[in-house]
């Protein structure tokens, strides 16, 4: 019996993404860095993509602009795998949800400078526990971005909203990849479904029409 062993089998994706960040730099360049770190294939389909923009409203009017990415043609396989995995580092490390101390934290130190008369400190307990549940959906670093903004150039105390439009401002171009990447994901996942279907039917179609000959 022969002792070789067979070859492994190369993995279809890279095992790691270490994609470069901080939050200290300027966005422009902060994005084009992390943009930057992606693997090629992924970055000429970010680059080929589609934009498309349109205006959301609300029951109080006019909310803002939303913009709408369309994957280019060719997506495969591969391509949503690469997506899935960077996807994952950037969902699990640069816009992972801040731990909940950390937000406390923040909360209440920024609320401090603005101290509210007639509040007692129970019921500013209270107020933070509600700014924690409404801000927790965002990272740290962006919730620090946002409180040391209030407090450079606001006199007065924040609202919960005012803070989480700072707070998405601060994410927005690592959100707005986190989807595209989603997408790409999708769009490739689809077309492995189309194209195996249609690869399992064509052997079948070519047997039929030699037979009709």
């Amino acid at each position: 019996m022969s002792n070789l062993h067979p070859f492994p089998a190369a993995p279809a994706v890279p095992p790691s993404l270490p994609l470069p960040f901080d939050p200290a730099m300027a966005p422009a360049l902060r994005s084009r860095m992390l943009r930057g770190a992606l693997p090629e294939p992924l970055q000429r389909l970010l680059d080929r993509g589609q934009v498309g923009r349109h205006s959301r409203f609300t029951e109080d009017g006019f909310a803002d602009v939303v913009e709408d990415w369309t994957p280019p043609d060719g997506v495969t396989p591969r391509h949503a795998a690469l997506a899935r995995r960077a996807l994952a580092e950037i969902d699990e490390t640069i816009l992972a949800p801040a731990p909940a101390n950390h937000l406390l934290g923040r909360v209440l130190a920024l609320l401090s400078h603005f101290p509210a008369k007639a509040t007692t400190p129970e019921v500013e307990q209270l107020l933070a526990m509600d700014w924690a549940d409404d801000l927790g959906e965002f990272p740290a670093w962006a919730i620090d971005q946002a409180a040391r903004r209030w407090r450079r150039t606001r006199k007065w105390r924040p609202s919960i909203a005012e803070i989480r439009t700072l707070c998405e401002e601060a994410c927005a171009a690592e959100r707005a990849l986190a989807e595209r990447l989603r997408a790409i994901a999708m769009a490739g996942e689809r077309s492995g479904e189309t194209g195996g279907g249609s690869a399992s039917v064509r052997p079948v179609l070519a047997s039929a029409m030699r037979r009709m000959r």
